[in-house]
């Protein structure tokens, strides 16, 4: 919008953050569920709003969108079928015949872009990294933000502190995490962990699994639960270490927001991760707890080390990812696909 586009936004009704998006006008927004990957009803919707608007791109980003979406550019013909992939898990074959109408497929990675190209035809398949906005914080800001974050949370302020942020699903590694925190707390026994996310179950099932685990461990004292948070920047700021021990994951966007704010980061050996971090040396592989707890304890107790790291992928989380840098190639992708 602010490089002079016009905007609209396709939301379902009871989604949680249309708040964040209060700069687009009351006009510019349609509510519609799509329940299913086949969502007809809603393609009828959504086909109508883009033929009365004029609407030159629609963008879809989620799966379960992707046939609805089709359905509706179809109908308008006048308008261009971008999606993006987010995941890299493989797509369904009839998509290569559903989806025949997609004039640019965008990857979030590498790894997604291979599985993509199994779909479409290489020329419109097309790598855009996420970008994120990047804060400057003054030294003496981030301290206080990061002491505030551990008074709140009764956290000593010299206890080593190692957090994770995601979806509590068995996927996002979390109980390979916990699993790794009993190693790691018999070599430095005040480190405390902080889960971040929510349980999107119905009977949060998993969130009460790894709380048991915790518990039947004795490690209540060095685990704080926290749910999602609109600013992680606190968080950031508290933080000796990021882990990110996921099974699979595409580009993993929060670990670069730990890597731009300058907290250090080991993850697990992912397609996601070993696009973003550079140096091998802080990845362990996938489902490993031990190797993961091996890690951890290396690192926390080497904080020479640790802020070599923290600072090497800072600098390539910067030069790599930028908003700027996200939203110029899209925009470009968008010009091409008009021009065709």
């Amino acid at each position: 919008m602010e490089r002079g586009h016009e905007v609209f936004v396709a939301l379902r009704p009871s989604n949680e953050w249309e708040y964040r998006l209060d700069f687009i006008p009351r006009e510019n927004f349609l509510h519609v569920s799509i329940r299913n990957s086949f969502g007809m009803f809603s393609a009828k919707r959504i086909g109508n709003f883009v033929d009365e608007r004029s609407i030159d791109i629609v963008h879809a980003h989620v799966a379960r969108d992707y046939l609805a979406t089709s359905v509706a550019v179809r109908m308008v013909k006048r308008a261009k079928y971008v999606l993006t992939r987010h995941v890299v898990f493989p797509m369904k074959p009839f998509h290569r015949l559903a989806l025949r109408n997609v004039d640019a497929a965008i990857a979030v990675s590498p790894p997604v872009a291979v599985q993509l190209e199994k779909i479409f035809p290489a020329t419109k398949v097309h790598t855009i990294p996420n970008g994120i906005d990047f804060i400057d914080l003054a030294s003496d800001v981030r301290a206080k933000m990061g002491a505030e974050f551990r008074v709140f949370h009764s956290i000593p302020p010299d206890a080593p502190l190692v957090v994770t942020l995601g979806e509590l699903i068995p996927l996002k590694g979390q109980r390979d995490l916990v699993l790794a925190a009993n190693e790691v707390l018999k070599r430095i026994p005040d480190c405390r962990f902080v889960i971040a996310g929510k349980d999107n179950s119905l009977d949060q099932r998993f969130r009460r699994e790894l709380k048991r685990l915790v518990r039947v461990f004795g490690h209540e004292h060095n685990f704080i639960w926290l749910d999602w948070l609109d600013d992680i920047s606190p968080l950031m700021a508290a933080a000796d270490v990021f882990v990110s021990p996921s099974h699979s994951e595409s580009f993993g966007l929060a670990m670069l927001d730990a890597m731009a704010f300058g907290t250090p980061v080991i993850a697990s050996e992912t397609g996601g991760a070993r696009e973003l971090i550079a140096d091998k040396k802080a990845l362990v592989p996938i489902k490993d707890p031990i190797a993961l707890a091996e890690k951890l304890a290396s690192y926390l107790m080497s904080p020479d080390i640790l802020r070599r790291l923290a600072e090497t992928q800072m600098r390539n989380a910067r030069e790599r990812y930028g908003l700027d840098r996200m939203i110029d190639t899209t925009v470009e992708l968008y010009g091409s696909v008009l021009r065709r």
